[in-house]
């Protein structure tokens, strides 16, 4: 699906971040820009700022119980509780810390909540995209931690947001190598989170390139999931200059789209149709554009985005400004403002797990690896292999949710193909399954559009995001109290 059209007005200039008229590409002017770089806030206390915003969490800090300095962040490792005097759905535990990991300087950020006084039998674990963190998902942690029985964790890949930043080294010489050495990096990390946090069996919600990594995680390390939720992820369909050449230039993507396209026009409804149910898709035709060769140079020569914001020193702000102040105009100026800061205290971090991007994806976001091409043994993996006296155990499927915003510039094609894939492959295995077999198995698939929203639909709409989510979190407890009744 193609993305939303550009906005042809600017928003009325806010109390935070400055706005010239709508043409301009970068709108911070560049005295604003040099005071925010001289004054710029440390990266935890960024975060904090953001946490801080969370409904209830919230209220707690103005009504006086609970100070700023005792929000649970980066900065301030640690626990807040909200009272159920305030908390509807509290009290509830909402806890930080750095989750220290072997090796020199690794670590993953956290961020969870808990319930007080109830049995935690599902967990929800949620992994940000490309170059992001934990905190862009500030508006989905009350609403998907209200559910009985669940906890909800957040992380920050390592490398990226406000966990450690190793050096990010690639030592493999072949190609195919080169991306499973690229994708181990992460999703070996995110494995042994999980052992130190004993968790045998979680929900796994990935976003962009947390999505794409999510499913490498599930083929690697497999009997570990239960469902797994795709929000636009980066990847799926294959693009043969992305998987042939040694430098691609895609000739069609919408992946300018991430950095021009205004949000208050991405969160209004452009289609005439969903996928929710029965409903049909109505797809806009792709754009097709293609990418100088300086940014294909640029691509190839790994020199992330954020490598020039931290290049350009007292001009970082106002570069990150050109991205800030698209994605996060339909939000309040208080909001809009800690949120520019928030990622520009990100952008600005010694560069780690940004340097991925082109062993992963060519330019226009197109994987070295598609999706589609592997997505059909997710869930279907060996678990025990065989022995002289036992047969392999092997994964018998589980649901995947490929979700999109109705204005999406990643192509909701992809995820209408991976579903098909995978609905081909149950009918294949079911068509030679025992009945005990029929009865074990968990595959299912389906798309959601998530209206008035564009490819970061959790923070675009938020209510309907987490609406969806919370249906998936109540189809997962029942799954999990029929196992325990027959256990």
């Amino acid at each position: 699906m193609s993305a939303a059209r550009r906005a042809s007005e600017q928003v009325p200039e806010g109390t935070g971040l400055a706005k010239p008229p709508s043409t301009g590409m970068f709108p911070l002017g560049y005295k604003e820009a040099a005071s925010q770089w001289w004054n710029s806030i440390t990266p935890t206390i960024a975060e904090r700022n953001v946490i801080s915003c969370i409904p209830y969490l919230r209220e707690a800090i103005a009504s006086g119980t609970s100070s700023a300095t005792e929000v649970p962040s980066a900065e301030h490792p640690g626990q807040a509780e909200t009272s159920a005097k305030i908390d509807p759905y509290g009290p509830r535990v909402w806890k930080s810390t750095l989750v220290k990991l072997s090796g020199k300087n690794r670590g993953l950020n956290e961020f969870s909540v808990e319930r007080v006084g109830e049995d935690v039998d599902d967990t929800l674990v949620m992994l940000h995209g490309y170059g992001a963190g934990l905190g862009f998902y500030y508006k989905n942690f009350e609403s998907l931690s209200r559910a009985k029985g669940w906890k909800l964790y957040a992380l920050d890949w390592l490398g990226m947001g406000n966990s450690t930043r190793p050096p990010f080294r690639v030592c493999a010489k072949d190609p195919a190598a080169k991306i499973t050495e690229a994708e181990n990096w992460f999703i070996d990390a995110l494995e042994e989170w999980r052992k130190i946090r004993k968790i045998e069996k979680f929900t796994l919600l990935g976003h962009s390139l947390g999505g794409y990594l999510s499913v490498s995680y599930a083929l690697k390390y497999p009997g570990h999931i239960n469902k797994l939720i795709l929000a636009s992820p980066v990847g799926i369909p294959e693009d043969p200059y992305a998987v042939n050449a040694d430098m691609p230039e895609p000739t069609e993507s919408t992946f300018q789209d991430e950095f021009t396209v205004d949000q208050q026009t991405t969160t209004e409804s452009h289609s005439n149709g969903g996928f929710n149910g029965n409903k049909k898709v109505q797809h806009q035709e792709a754009k097709k554009r293609p990418y100088p060769s300086w940014l294909v140079w640029l691509w190839d020569a790994n020199v992330s985005p954020f490598s020039i914001v931290r290049l350009a020193g007292p001009l970082g702000p106002r570069l990150a400004s050109g991205w800030t102040s698209r994605r996060f105009n339909h939000l309040t100026p208080e909001e809009k403002q800690t949120l520019h800061d928030y990622a520009y205290s990100i952008f600005r971090q010694r560069g780690s797990g940004e340097y991925v991007l082109p062993y992963l994806l060519a330019p226009g976001a197109h994987a070295r690896r598609p999706v589609i091409n592997r997505i059909h043994r997710v869930g279907r993996q060996v678990i025990t292999p065989a022995t002289e006296t036992e047969p392999a155990v092997k994964e018998t499927g589980f649901p995947i949710v490929f979700m999109y915003g109705e204005n999406d510039w990643m192509d909701v094609a992809g995820g209408l193909a991976a579903e098909q894939k995978l609905k081909e492959a149950k009918a294949k295995i079911l068509a030679n399954a025992t009945e005990e077999e029929k009865k074990k198995e968990n595959g299912d698939a389906k798309v959601i559009i998530v209206s008035r929203a564009g490819h970061h639909l959790y923070l675009d709409n938020p209510d309907e995001f987490n609406q969806y989510i919370r249906k998936e979190q109540e189809d997962t407890r029942r799954r999990t109290l029929q196992e325990k009744a027959l256990s």
